[in-house]
């Protein structure tokens, strides 16, 4: 897996529902059309994704987003950047955290300044702007990454809330 496959599987968490092409996943993404076809054929391959590539094994993928991702894909808060707020800085755990320090996605638009932690791929933060559900998801998923022991229990709670308890 690589790690834009995770952002992958949330977007298509949140579009399950709907009828969706490839393509248009690409775009809202920013990645490009052959990056989601491979990563959907790795999410496949890793049976996190049903043979039409359009509906999460969410236990599957909750307990390797929980579990594995902090090990597989870890990060450390950088130097002081602007960019978009993440982990404890981000909502939903914004309203339950206080913290001295903002974590932050380096980003050109962003009008928050904090410590950089590296985002899963580099246009993370534009399409985290597009779709504030998968903000949350991302920022949440970044507190696995890089938070403290609470963070990540309330991050962990939350998660397992959301893509198993309420479908998004």
């Amino acid at each position: 897996m690589r790690p834009q496959d995770v952002v992958i599987l949330f977007k298509i968490m949140l579009l399950e529902d709907s009828i969706w092409l490839s393509k248009n996943l690409a775009r809202s993404l920013f990645l490009s059309p052959t990056e989601v076809s491979f990563g959907i054929k790795r999410c496949q391959y890793a049976r996190l994704l049903d043979s039409t590539g359009h509906r999460v094994a969410r236990r599957t993928f909750t307990e390797f987003v929980l579990y594995g991702l902090p090990v597989v894909f870890p990060t450390q808060p950088g130097a002081q950047v602007r960019g978009l707020p993440t982990a404890h800085s981000a909502p939903p755990l914004l309203a339950q955290i206080v913290a001295e320090q903002a974590y932050v996605w380096p980003d050109a638009e962003g009008e928050v300044w904090g410590a950089a932690i590296t985002p899963l791929y580099p246009k993370v933060p534009q399409a985290a702007r597009e779709d504030a559900q998968l903000y949350e998801l991302l920022a949440l998923t970044d507190a696995l990454r890089v938070g403290r022991p609470r963070e990540r229990r309330l991050a962990s709670d939350m998660l397992s809330e959301i893509t198993l308890l309420n479908h998004v």
